[in-house]
């Protein structure tokens, strides 16, 4: 599903547009001309659904060469390692990952806990998947003519990246878990998850001057939307915490 010039919606499960399986958050697709990447890899349970999106979409499969994780919980991660495999993609992950995505559980990926909660079937499996590229705040990555930046957003979960793109005079952020739509949260009794981390997150992409909100389910906006991040931004000037989804 085309958003916009070069960016593309090709996975989203049940809290989305059920684009692709029922588990998977959103996929985003960046098209940097030379090369793309995808933001998130779903749940792993029916990938052949979002390479079908991503040819329907008009982007050759040989394209997409990076594969750039928000961070470790199944639905966002667990089908890294059958991307990385189908299209030989390059996994870009934050440093705190690289031990829990390499054996498909632990923590920062809190899958235990996850399934003891009926959020995932009891059969349900991480495959484990090597990180190529650990990342930390500030580096940069380039995608064809793009390049996004990395800033730390943890709070959701451990090691909970974001990823800022600025290009023609629009600014993206490829937000991951951190922040929805109206500026609501996600604060799960998992242990990886802090709420001290997660106001000072808040703080910090609530100066961020974003056009282009891209979460990790839910709905988006392709425009103004920085209104999200300050409605969560308003709650704690209150001394609140934004409203929880779950």
């Amino acid at each position: 599903m085309k958003l916009r010039e070069g960016l593309y919606l090709v996975g989203s499960g049940s809290w989305g547009f059920d684009l692709s399986d029922e588990l998977d958050c959103h996929v985003y697709l960046l098209d940097g001309g030379s090369e793309a990447a995808l933001v998130d890899a779903g749940g792993g349970r029916n990938m052949d659904l979002i390479l079908r999106n991503i040819e329907q979409d008009g982007v050759p499969l040989d394209r997409v060469r990076t594969l750039l994780l928000t961070h470790g919980h199944a639905d966002h991660a667990a089908g890294a390692a059958g991307l990385k495999e189908a299209l030989g993609l390059r996994v870009f992950a934050a440093q705190e990952l690289v031990e829990s995505l390499a054996v498909g559980d632990g923590w920062g990926i809190s899958l235990g806990p996850a399934k003891a909660a009926g959020l995932y079937p009891a059969d349900f499996t991480f495959r484990p998947c090597a990180v190529d590229v650990e990342l930390k705040d500030g580096h940069t990555i380039p995608v064809g003519d793009c390049t996004l930046t990395v800033i730390e957003t943890p709070g959701h979960s451990a090691g909970h990246l974001s990823y800022l793109m600025e290009k023609d005079g629009i600014r993206y952020l490829f937000g991951g878990d951190a922040v929805f739509f109206g500026g609501r949260i996600v604060l799960q009794n998992i242990p990886d998850c802090d709420l001290q981390a997660y106001l000072r997150t808040i703080k910090r992409l609530s100066e961020l001057a974003v056009d282009v909100f891209l979460p990790g389910h839910l709905c988006f906006s392709l425009r103004d939307g920085q209104r999200h991040l300050n409605a969560a931004m308003e709650a704690l000037t209150r001394l609140g915490v934004p409203p929880n989804l779950t």
